[in-house]
């Protein structure tokens, strides 16, 4: 049976599965502060309907950005997380859309340019996981959905995004501590968490001229809709990390408005490892 603990992780966009969460994730907490560190800033964030992405873009409106989110099919999270984007005072365009279709990448960015005019910062978090203990089970249809959505996708939504970034822009692509360390319930997963650190380093390199900065993000157990809508038993979920508990939402997303503000500046093509003391490789 699949161990919750190995599972970090993203939206998987599973249909109204944040509002049926006991306890609700925390996406932002109370005592925040934003001081404009992103203000007028436009950010397109895929998979930003619940979890990770959810707390993204709340984060990211508090800091004064506009933010457009994409999501495959639940149409009540991503509402909710224009809500909450819009009670910080700021714009949420909502994007319903499959990112493993090339068609609708393009979509996506035409419909985000449209609105804004203009693009600064592109998240790419969208992901999705099919656990299995043994490879003989991963059947080749889901293998091939896997990095579709996990890698495929990241790659050309930020090919055809590059037209619209400029000097001082940024990309942040969401790996996974899996990536580090492996997973023997998610092989494919994990590899494609792998290619996200390897893409990520590459791309660092080849626009650092353009001064465009490329990094990440690897999170280990946090507290998203992932978690419920894939195990039976999450009575242990993230306790055996070093701080005994799993992660919030509120406690990674504040790593995406570090790498997208003017304070790392001067950092490209690194991670950011947020795992509740998980020593791994950089």
């Amino acid at each position: 049976m699949s161990k919750p603990e190995e599972f970090p992780e993203q939206s998987q966009n599973l249909p109204g599965k944040q509002s049926k969460m006991n306890p609700l994730p925390e996406v932002i907490r109370k005592d925040y502060k934003g001081s404009d560190k992103l203000k007028n800033k436009i950010a397109l964030i895929t998979g930003g309907d619940s979890g990770i992405g959810r707390s993204i873009a709340v984060h990211f409106a508090r800091e004064g950005a506009h933010v457009a989110i994409v999501y495959l099919s639940a149409d009540s999270d991503a509402k909710e997380t224009r809500l909450q984007v819009e009670k910080e005072g700021q714009k949420c365009l909502l994007i319903k859309a499959d990112l493993q279709k090339t068609e609708q990448c393009e979509r996506v960015l035409k419909t985000c340019i449209n609105e804004y005019g203009q693009l600064n910062i592109l998240i790419n978090n969208a992901a999705i996981h099919f656990p299995k203990d043994d490879i003989s089970d991963i059947s080749m249809k889901d293998f091939d959905k896997t990095f579709k959505t996990n890698i495929y996708a990241y790659f050309y939504l930020t090919k055809i995004t590059l037209a619209h970034l400029k000097d001082g822009d940024t990309i942040i692509n969401t790996s996974s501590v899996t990536a580090y360390r492996g997973s023997n319930h998610l092989v494919d997963y994990a590899s494609t968490k792998g290619a996200i650190v390897s893409f990520t380093r590459s791309l660092s390199k080849q626009l650092a001229e353009k001064n465009i900065r490329v990094n990440g993000v690897a999170p280990g157990p946090i507290w998203t809709p992932l978690i419920p809508a894939t195990f039976n038993d999450i009575s242990n979920f993230g306790k055996d990390q070093p701080l005994g508990r799993a992660g919030q939402p509120s406690e990674v997303a504040p790593a995406y408005v570090f790498l997208a503000s003017k304070d790392a500046s001067y950092i490209t093509g690194q991670f950011i490892h947020i795992n509740g003391g998980e020593v791994v490789g950089a």
